[in-house]
């Protein structure tokens, strides 16, 4: 249905991105998906050292006193969040 996409065809894409958004947001826009691809990468790692840990890990871990965070940069600590884990019971009413 549709062909290869070559240099004309992206380039006038590029163009058409540039008339709508503006030169001035796109490295803005640029950063905050690099942002986002950071954290969904350290999210999908998170989440499958938590499967490998859960599969040898013993039945009824230990609760830990400190709240983990997740950060979306190393030293970015605006983007910091706190993690509620499904056993935490503290934080719910």
């Amino acid at each position: 249905m549709f062909g290869r996409l070559g240099a004309p065809e992206i380039i006038l894409i590029l163009v058409v991105i540039v008339l709508l958004f503006g030169a001035k947001k796109l490295p803005d826009m640029a950063r905050s998906l690099g942002k986002s691809a950071r954290i969904l990468k350290s999210e999908a790692k998170a989440m499958k050292s938590e499967g490998q840990d859960n599969a040898s890990a013993p039945a009824d871990p230990p609760a830990s006193t400190t709240p983990r965070t997740i950060k979306a940069a190393p030293g970015d600590v605006a983007g910091a969040r706190p993690v509620t884990e499904p056993g935490d019971r503290t934080t719910q009413h």
